[in-house]
């Protein structure tokens, strides 16, 4: 089993990196393209065209090995982001604008799933997950933005200082912040412990809350400070930032809330330290980006299903993708507007917050996991997230912001 294990991983680092490759030619994220791997890798593609080699290659007994890995990778990515959760240059001057832009581009796409959501229901929800449960799990699912992603856009296209690459940046975070919240208590409400289960869950997040920003936070801060002072990690430092973040994400999954809200709590304690940043992604985010996260597409690229697309899921995809796209720009760009931006700024930056990628994945497993949705809703969704991802770059040139632009191509409205 553990030589099938290194197969798998060889197949899947050479299908994401290939794809990965061919999307960056075509000037979008290589992670766009390592998501679709996990597609290509999975039932509806690979598993159709050979099943008999698939089902070799990737044997259900096989699975838990591969998800093991993943979880390692999702745990360690979530942690990055949470490190690298911060306001970016110049936010202070426009913390309105980015609450206004992440606020209606989180309302305006929330209030469309909840709407569409009674008649995704019936045929796309798994059988004892009530309406609303699922409408607001919809609502979380279609209101975030990547983060992580969007800096990505902008950096390769030199935007990260220009006017909609602060907003948006800001925005992101702020929105990325509201939604793991949101998203942990939604899975508290799931976990099907009643209402005595949810509030043991709510003090106990409380109690961590209260354990990691009051007790771990300070105590990181002077180990770093007094054994990691230069920004360089010793290995025993690491090994304590390790059993920290291990400790954390342990603590939320016990809780029956996913292991990634504690990696991320404890990355968002640690200090905003740009060397502590630079060290953190030659040691961790490398090891997770390029090898386990992969792995994470490629596993929740076998939760896909054919199924999805038979009957009525066809117009399904449509309506999801539609309420995402027009949610999102339509909020986002509204937010940007109502501060002072010029209407092709506005959509620039409406367009900018319909970047979904990996963040929406990673909701989407969570919501599985829960069992919140199941594999034809799972399916949409990540198909979702690739589409308006996809978008971002496109319709951001469309709007006058391309590679290197510091002004947009038609007047700004708006002063900062």
């Amino acid at each position: 089993m553990a030589g099938l294990l290194l197969v798998q991983v060889a197949v899947i680092l050479i299908v994401a990196r290939l794809c990965g490759l061919l999307l960056a030619r075509f000037g979008q994220p290589p992670v766009i393209g390592e998501m679709a791997a996990g597609i290509l890798l999975g039932p509806i593609v690979f598993g159709a065209a050979l099943p008999d080699l698939h089902a070799s290659l990737f044997p259900v007994a096989s699975l838990p090995a591969l998800s093991a890995l993943s979880t390692l990778g999702l745990v360690l990515f979530m942690f990055v982001i949470g490190v690298e959760l911060r306001a970016p240059e110049g936010a202070r001057a426009q913390v309105l604008a980015a609450t206004r832009v992440a606020g209606l581009s989180a309302v305006v796409p929330f209030g469309l799933a909840v709407a569409i959501a009674p008649l995704l229901h019936a045929r796309m929800v798994p059988e004892g997950v009530g309406m609303w449960t699922f409408a607001l799990y919809l609502g979380v699912a279609l209101s975030v933005t990547a983060f992580p992603v969007l800096a990505r856009i902008l950096k390769d296209r030199g935007l990260q200082q220009t006017r909609i690459g602060r907003v948006s940046l800001s925005a992101a975070a702020l929105l990325d912040v509201a939604a793991w919240v949101a998203l942990a208590l939604l899975v508290a409400l799931a976990a099907g412990s009643g209402y005595s289960g949810l509030m043991r869950t709510l003090a106990g997040l409380a109690l961590l809350l209260v354990v990691i920003f009051a007790g771990l936070k300070p105590l990181f801060a002077w180990l770093l400070r007094r054994h990691a002072a230069d920004g360089t990690l010793s290995g025993t430092v690491l090994a304590a930032l390790l059993v920290g973040l291990f400790s954390c994400a342990a603590a939320t999954e016990w809780l029956n809330v996913h292991a990634v809200f504690g990696a991320f709590l404890f990355g968002a304690c640690l200090p905003r330290d740009d060397r502590l940043m630079r060290c953190l992604v030659e040691r961790i985010e490398h090891l997770a980006l390029v090898l386990l996260m992969p792995v994470f597409f490629a596993l929740a690229g076998m939760d896909t299903t054919a199924e999805a697309f038979t009957g009525a899921g066809l117009g399904a995809l449509l309506l999801v993708l539609a309420v995402a796209v027009v949610g999102k720009v339509s909020g986002g760009g509204l937010g940007a507007w109502l501060s002072g931006y010029s209407v092709r700024d506005s959509v620039a930056v409406g367009s900018l917050m319909n970047a979904r990628g990996m963040i929406e994945l990673i909701v989407m497993k969570v919501g599985l996991d829960a069992g919140l949705i199941g594999p034809e809703m799972f399916t949409l969704l990540l198909l979702v997230a690739l589409i308006t991802t996809l978008m971002t770059g496109p319709l951001l040139a469309w709007t006058g912001w391309r590679r290197g632009t510091t002004e947009p191509a038609a007047g700004a409205r708006m002063v900062e």
